[in-house]
């Protein structure tokens, strides 16, 4: 399942910074996510912190969920019987023990086919303004429904795939339990997905402490990094609970980029030649865990991804000493990891379409 990754970074190039020019596309009322900080932040119990302005924000704790639609969704993201082959699964290309990601230059799909793109990380996906890297899915729901059947990635269909599951007891019972009917339909497989993916966020990161006002949980340099960051207008398009997500900008806005000339983006979906180039601009939330970067993941090296969107995106060469803080700091965007319970799935039986790997 690929999740986008900015055509400049895996999961998050470094910054799209666009002259300075305000996104137009913001997370939809941001404000009213934010419901407390967890583990000992100064946000619980609605103190206002002084960094509250700060254009990044804390990932906000949510406990209202559906869980038996969660525990629903999580069986079919590691369901593998999705997939033709009965091998693939969401987490195939999204893997929780990895940071969202695969860390290959492009997923491995059906057959060993690999795909066009790096794949962005899971984690988070929830604060994207769209999926995939041209936006062309609105949500996690429509997003779910693609990898199934595309025939690069799990190569199934989605009559197929909602045949394999209606075959088997324990997935009508689930399904009658939170959706009310006996009869599987490819939407709620989607929306079950979506809602387990909702839960995949990264919260406590040492950035989002000092956003809490905790002085010490960052060191000075980490500070430095941060207020360059902002210096660089880095923090345009990366800002909010995702560090980025939130707004569409064209790669290559000082310099064309000249390694990847083939992928146009947002222009695959609108038709538009203002769009040519044109990604979803990636989270930077937990950078270090998501190589190799960009779109083409022609980088594998984090301090080379800042130094190639300075070039591409600023028109300027940083010192070393600036990369090097810049680095510093996005490693404080790093957060506690999903911790996830590996599901046992039920079993196939003589009505369940078999495997095919041809």
């Amino acid at each position: 399942m690929k999740i986008i990754k900015l055509a400049a970074m895996t999961c998050l190039s470094v910054f799209v910074f666009v002259n300075g020019v305000i996104p137009t596309a913001t997370i939809a009322d941001e404000s009213q996510r934010q419901i407390g900080y967890g583990r000992g932040g100064r946000m619980q119990g609605g103190a206002v912190s002084e960094r509250s302005k700060e254009p990044i924000r804390p990932i906000p704790i949510s406990f209202d969920y559906d869980t038996a639609k969660i525990e629903l969704g999580k069986k079919l993201f590691f369901e593998p019987r999705l997939s033709k082959s009965g091998w693939i699964t969401c987490n195939s290309c999204h893997n929780l023990s990895t940071g969202g990601v695969d860390n290959l230059p492009t997923s491995i799909g059906h057959k060993w086919m690999l795909g066009p793109i790096n794949s962005p990380t899971v984690l988070n996906a929830k604060f994207n303004l769209a999926q995939f890297w041209d936006g062309r899915a609105k949500d996690l729901k429509e997003q779910a429904k693609g990898p199934i059947a595309n025939p690069m990635e799990m190569a199934s269909n989605h009559g197929l795939a909602v045949g394999v599951l209606q075959s088997i007891p324990a997935y009508v019972r689930w399904f009658k339990e939170v959706y009310k009917d006996e009869k599987i339909t490819i939407d709620n497989v989607a929306d079950a997905i979506a809602a387990f993916e909702e839960t995949l966020t990264t919260p406590n990161s040492r950035f989002d402490a000092w956003l809490n006002g905790y002085d010490d949980k960052i060191s000075e340099s980490e500070w430095q990094g941060y207020d360059l960051f902002k210096a660089k207008v880095c923090i345009t398009c990366h800002n909010g609970f995702g560090v980025g997500g939130n707004s569409f900008h064209k790669f290559g806005v000082a310099k064309p980029y000249d390694k990847d000339t083939q992928t146009l983006g947002r222009y695959n979906v609108t038709k538009d030649e203002k769009d040519k180039y044109v990604f979803k601009v990636p989270l930077l939330r937990n950078i270090e865990l998501t190589a190799p970067y960009f779109h083409d993941a022609s980088v594998w090296s984090l301090r080379e991804a800042v130094n190639t969107m300075a070039e591409y995106q600023l028109g300027v060469a940083l010192t070393d000493d600036e990369t090097d803080k810049i680095v510093a700091f996005l490693r404080t965007l790093t957060g506690d990891q999903p911790s996830i319970l590996f599901p046992i799935l039920p079993p196939s039986n003589e009505n369940t379409p078999k495997p095919n790997r041809n």
